[in-house]
């Protein structure tokens, strides 16, 4: 299997750093790093990729499977919906 391409490797640093950015509060600096992104295709492939990097990071270092991890989260997801960001 390769690694990926300094393309693909560019939309998921940008896609972490948007996720950086909202964590420290720099809305004007993840806003525009969404902005960078040059088509919504390519936005969905950054977060996708991110997605599945940092599942893979997670399964690697609990070693859960990948099922248990992805039914963690969509049981958190659920129970947390509707909840006021605080």
């Amino acid at each position: 299997m390769t690694g990926p391409t300094p393309a693909t490797a560019e939309l998921v640093q940008r896609a972490a750093g948007v996720i950086a950015a909202t964590h420290r509060g720099d809305l004007a600096d993840a806003e525009e790093l969404l902005a960078a992104f040059s088509s919504e295709q390519a936005k969905t492939l950054g977060f996708y990729l991110l997605a599945d990097l940092t599942l893979g990071l997670l399964r690697t270092h609990s070693g859960q499977s990948l099922d248990d991890l992805v039914r963690e989260l969509s049981l958190l997801v659920a129970a947390t919906a509707g909840q006021p960001d605080t």
